[in-house]
């Protein structure tokens, strides 16, 4: 019986990690919850761990929760931010910009507010607390008579760098063996291919009943096993990344928003923690060269950069990320220019996932089908950004030339009625996905909805309209009125740093 075959069923009570860093530290803390089962991390003081500006979606707050992780000793300990959504400029053209914030209004208010403000010819964002949020760069609290109220009841997501973040798991863990030391190769079973064990630098063998790859790019214990890479460059057409930083300056308040500038040849993010920005330059070099871009972007800045790296991107998924008794995590698993914060939000899923499938016989079969459906729809969502009405360069040119089928098929129903959940698969678990809530503003950000469409369908239910009309305007004005007394972003986090000091 070969790798993919090799039995897991009841064997999965020594897990071993390969690579601390933020996947591999929340897997850990995931993972050892589990009655009877032992966790061991190698992770090498050796190796460097570069720090990252990173993005996450809401999903990292709820894991904290759910771990009981303080999330105010997270924020004050790692010089995390808050993050309320991201803000697209010049996507659709030049000197266009829209937010997409991340808190679901559905919650308190049901469906139809987004078909009311696409019908009236109002920004879907206009109903959502966060939007207000990002445009005061407000905290999520307020101060009432001494003691801090949250402006509402949605979870926003966070801002940080990534070594700082893995470094701060790692803290919090307990129970969780750590080896300091380097893998030299595997010990595999000459019958079923599965892994008995790891040959360390030090000479000794780690056993283990599974093993998580989370070397990242080195992918060191997948490979061997066979892993096949599945490339999505025909799809997604950026290939290249030049990360940089760029300093806080004293006193600067900090926006709570991850930015995504539309550039020449592909886009910038800017990421804040407490004490810098983290940014990149993510661009197609079919179009331009590193120094031509490190030009764009220093002229689109107004000053030089110094770019810590020029990475070249092969975006995609691996085809199965557990193969005999190793499963690959995080960025060892599949890698998506960062454009919506997919990577740590995949992690997180994918890790309750395996905790509940671990020692399931057809854990690896559901494992692998969910995680491919997960990072697939990620990529689809992800080209649906570039559907723009630029034609300013030869890159915007290409792009708009080559939009998958699959794509066009869906914006052309989209024209006739909004985008519903029957649109969209759920995953297991219904953890949360890219649906119809994250859709719609990058589609009426594009100019994608058909406000004739939406009216139409109001026009069939007078009664609802008036409804969602009323809903809508005493949610905006609320709203705006809830951010206006929020405290201010960097205030707040300042505030954090202190208590957590006294």
């Amino acid at each position: 019986m070969g790798p993919s075959g090799a039995a897991q069923v009841g064997m999965s009570k020594r897990v071993v990690i390969v690579g601390g860093g933020t996947a591999g530290w929340l897997a850990a803390l995931i993972l050892s919850r589990a009655p009877g089962r032992r966790v061991t991390v190698v992770e090498s003081s050796r190796i460097p761990t570069i720090g990252v500006g990173e993005g996450t979606t809401a999903v990292f707050r709820h894991m904290l929760k759910h771990l009981g992780l303080d999330e105010r000793k997270f924020i004050a300990e790692t010089g995390a931010t808050v993050k309320y959504g991201i803000r697209h400029r010049d996507w659709r053209r030049k000197g266009h910009s829209y937010d997409g914030p991340i808190d679901e209004i559905a919650q308190v208010a049901g469906q139809g507010l987004d078909l009311y403000a696409v019908a009236s010819g109002r920004p879907v964002g206009e109903a959502h607390l966060f939007r207000h949020l990002m445009e005061k760069r407000r905290a999520p609290y307020a101060e009432v008579k001494g003691r801090e109220v949250a402006a509402g009841p949605f979870h926003f997501a966070y801002h940080f760098d990534q070594a700082k973040a893995g470094a701060w798991l790692k803290s919090q863990a307990s129970g969780i063996t750590l080896v300091d030391d380097v893998v030299e190769g595997l010990e595999r079973d000459g019958e079923t291919g599965s892994v008995k064990g790891l040959r360390l630098e030090s000479g000794q063998v780690l056993e283990g009943d599974v093993f998580l790859d989370c070397t990242g790019f080195r992918r060191a214990l997948i490979g061997p096993m066979g892993a096949e890479w599945q490339s999505y460059s025909d799809t997604l057409p950026v290939n290249r990344a030049m990360p940089f930083w760029i300093d806080l300056k004293p006193g600067e308040e900090i926006d709570p928003l991850t930015l995504a500038w539309a550039q020449g040849a592909g886009w910038m993010w800017k990421i804040p923690t407490s004490d810098r920005y983290g940014c990149g330059y993510v661009y197609s070099d079919a179009h331009t060269s590193p120094d031509e871009a490190r030009a764009e972007i220093e002229t689109a800045l107004g000053h030089a950069i110094e770019p810590r790296n020029d990475i070249r991107i092969d975006a995609g998924r691996l085809k199965d990320a557990w193969i005999g008794n190793v499963i690959a995590l995080g960025l060892s698993s599949s890698f998506l220019e960062p454009l919506e914060a997919t990577s740590i939000h995949g992690t997180v899923v994918q890790c309750m996932w395996l905790d509940r499938w671990l020692d399931d016989p057809k854990g690896r079969d559901h494992y692998n089908a969910a995680v491919a459906r997960q990072v697939d729809d990620f990529r689809d969502f992800i080209r649906l950004h570039y559907v723009s009405e630029r034609n300013d360069t030869p890159f915007w040119r290409d792009v708009a030339a080559s939009h998958p089928q699959t794509l066009r098929d869906r914006l052309a129903a989209w024209q006739t009625r909004m985008p519903e959940r029957r649109d969209f698969t759920t995953l297991p678990g219904n953890f949360p996905h890219v649906q119809e809530q994250l859709y719609i503003p990058v589609l009426d950000g594009l100019g994608l909805l058909n406000r004739a469409a939406a009216k139409e369908a109001l026009s069939r239910d007078p009664k609802r309209r008036a409804t969602l009309r009323k809903t809508h305007e005493q949610l905006t004005k609320d709203y705006t009125r809830a951010a206006g007394k929020c405290l201010p972003h960097r205030a707040w986090l300042s505030s954090l740093t202190k208590e957590m000091a006294a």
